[in-house]
């Protein structure tokens, strides 16, 4: 029954992100948006837990803030200018922060690390990916129209989640700062080009989906908890390391083509400010995957130097070879294409 039910809004959940994308009005996007949130609360509550079910309603209120500043900057819309097709600066504005607050970036992010702390891995990874698909599709329309106040909203993304992911010991609040700090690099793409936004998103997501594999399959939280879960196996940890460092977007990793597609086109449309800007910040917030990488990459006493691939499968495998190969593949693929 209970998988039953999860299939049920897991399909709702999708039906709403779809209609957002797909929608030529801002009435019928709004309701993709609200499908997908009533979708996806029932899965992140437990039940038996009463965190699931406190981040589940975080999450809630903070969407429904999102939401009635949609209605309220759309109806001021529809009021003011009945034969318009086109917002002024102040109303898309308005539209674009009721957006980056669903999306969860900075300076709208105060609900992300406190509803991802109380959820599982697999709630987890959706709400790091999935879930910012259907608010930025409808943002990409205001982008262009808003350089300026976008700039600030990728320059405060990249700042603040550098800096507030540097004292953080939970995995969890950890890619919460990461998926902020991303998520300047995915609005400066739109700035851009929509299809390296796409190759962003989809190099993120699976770089993402190797890293929350291993934290879920060997129940990991904290930092603390590295040392003696990856005692076992030299490889995984290696992996593992590996995988972060590709997600702070350090070469020759898969993690570094997006930032350097993104840094090519903003260089090519003249962004040389926000562009050097947001490698700068990025540079505060790559300080903490380096912490994670030295705090693991120690030998203790009880350690053992031997590779054992026992509890390696077949998916986690291909998985972490494209993240950790992706480059050096598309290089190959450039040059004989």
């Amino acid at each position: 029954m209970m998988k039953l039910f999860k299939i049920l809004f897991l399909n709702t959940m999708i039906l709403g992100t779809l209609i957002a994308m797909s929608s030529y009005s801002w009435f019928s996007a709004w309701i993709g948006l609200e499908i997908n949130l009533l979708s996806i609360i029932p899965l992140l509550k437990n039940p038996n837990n009463v965190f699931p079910s406190e981040a589940a309603l975080k999450y809630f209120i903070a969407q429904a803030m999102a939401s009635s500043m949609i209605m309220l900057s759309v109806l001021i819309f529809y009021f003011t200018n009945p034969l318009s097709e086109d917002f002024n600066p102040t109303q898309s504005i308005l539209i674009s922060t009721s957006l980056l607050l669903k999306m969860g970036a900075a300076p709208f992010h105060f609900w992300l690390p406190e509803v991802l702390s109380g959820l599982n891995w697999t709630n987890t990874l959706i709400m790091l990916t999935w879930q910012k698909i259907a608010p930025i599709m409808p943002l990409s329309y205001h982008v262009k129209s808003n350089i300026f106040f976008f700039s600030i909203i990728i320059i405060l993304s990249s700042m603040i989640s550098g800096i507030q992911g540097l004292n953080q010991i939970c995995f969890r609040k950890i890619l919460a700062y990461s998926s902020i700090n991303h998520m300047s690099w995915m609005i400066s793409t739109l700035l851009n080009s929509m299809m390296i936004f796409i190759y962003y998103f989809l190099i993120y997501t699976l770089i993402n989906l190797a890293i929350i594999y291993t934290l879920k399959k060997f129940n990991i939280f904290y930092i603390s908890q590295l040392s003696s879960i990856f005692s076992f196996s030299k490889i995984i940890k290696f992996v593992f390391i590996l995988n972060f460092l590709s997600l702070g977007g350090l070469p020759p990793f898969l993690g570094f083509l997006p930032k350097w597609l993104t840094v090519y086109c903003m260089v090519e449309n003249n962004f040389y400010m926000l562009s050097g800007m947001l490698i700068i910040f990025t540079l505060i917030s790559l300080y903490f995957y380096l912490r994670i990488t030295f705090s693991t990459f120690t030998l203790y006493s009880e350690e053992t130097l031997l590779i054992l691939f026992k509890k390696i499968n077949f998916l986690y495998f291909i998985m972490n070879f494209f993240s950790l190969t992706g480059l050096f593949i598309c290089s190959v693929m450039d040059f004989l294409y």
